[in-house]
């Protein structure tokens, strides 16, 4: 009955839903241990008889292997859709849910880069000459000119570029659309990039997407986060230098230079406000660090 709950949910979420396969495997891992956990320390079988005390011990349990946190609430809130959709479905009639309260988290405050820095990676940095050199160089800008997200860029398709109204769509969590505007600058390496992947490719593979390798297949994310680390690592002592990281400095940039916060959720793709914020803290840093550089008596 357990699991046969458990995958009654897997495919409403993955057919009605439509999650990505990133959360439906995190969803998947996050059920598969908790309800083992049940059946091994409660030999319970049944979801109607799983309660909240046994959801606080599987929590305790977690917390006791040292587990994050943000894992464990991650997990709460995979718990908390199962269970809405048990409820939904009339296979359970009260939510134990209802009865956890998620640890509370702190926060870190996203990494990024400099202006400064930024500015050397794309005024000084020989990227060499080429195809490879082309999109490499137009990858970095990408990331940093729109903010999009790695899967974002990786899925992304000829006909997703607009040169001509300087615009790209593109596919974010739990398939949303949107559309992201880009500069004249951004156009001009996407419109040599394009010259140049036709040279390359003209007589290998093709397919629709935008970012190919230079056997003309589609570019993976390990590729990507390859190129975008190797020249990172030239201008940051950064821990990470990773795509998300040129997507929190596109937030942070934007926000400082007086964009509305709004927007920037807009241009993300986040679903609320709040997942936005957290960058006015960056800002907020740096206005509490130029005070006492600049006040005689901070």
């Amino acid at each position: 009955m357990i699991k046969e709950a458990k995958e009654k949910f897997i495919q409403y979420i993955k057919f009605e839903k439509r999650y990505s396969k990133y959360t439906l495997t995190a969803y998947k891992k996050d059920l598969s241990q908790f309800l083992f956990f049940v059946e091994k320390n409660y030999n319970i079988f049944n979801i109607k008889n799983v309660d909240h005390l046994m959801i606080r011990s599987w929590l305790a349990y977690l917390m006791g292997n040292s587990i994050s946190t943000r894992t464990i609430n991650r997990k709460i809130s995979t718990l908390k859709s199962f269970y809405r959709y048990l409820i939904k479905e009339s296979i359970v009639k009260k939510n134990p849910m209802d009865k956890i309260i998620s640890p509370k988290t702190y926060k870190k405050l996203p990494n990024f880069i400099e202006k400064n820095k930024m500015d050397l990676l794309f005024c000084q940095t020989d990227f060499g000459k080429g195809f490879l050199a082309a999109r490499d160089k137009l990858i970095l800008e990408m990331f940093y000119a729109t903010g999009m997200r790695l899967s974002e860029l990786v899925n992304i398709h000829q006909s997703d570029v607009d040169t001509y109204n300087y615009t790209i769509k593109v596919l974010g969590k739990r398939n949303k659309e949107r559309i992201i505007p880009f500069s004249n600058r951004l156009n001009i390496l996407i419109i040599t990039y394009i010259k140049a992947k036709q040279e390359i490719i003209n007589n290998k593979e093709k397919n629709n997407y935008f970012f190919v390798t230079e056997k003309g297949k589609k570019i993976y994310t390990k590729l990507v986060y390859r190129i975008v680390n190797h020249y990172l690592n030239q201008i940051t002592t950064l821990d990470k230098k990773s795509p998300h990281v040129l997507r929190h400095t596109f937030a942070t940039h934007m926000l400082n230079n007086g964009a509305d916060l709004n927007a920037i959720k807009e241009l993300l793709g986040h679903s609320n406000l709040a997942s936005t914020q957290i960058y006015t803290h960056n800002t907020i840093e740096k206005l509490i660090n130029v005070y006492k550089q600049a006040h005689p008596k901070s």
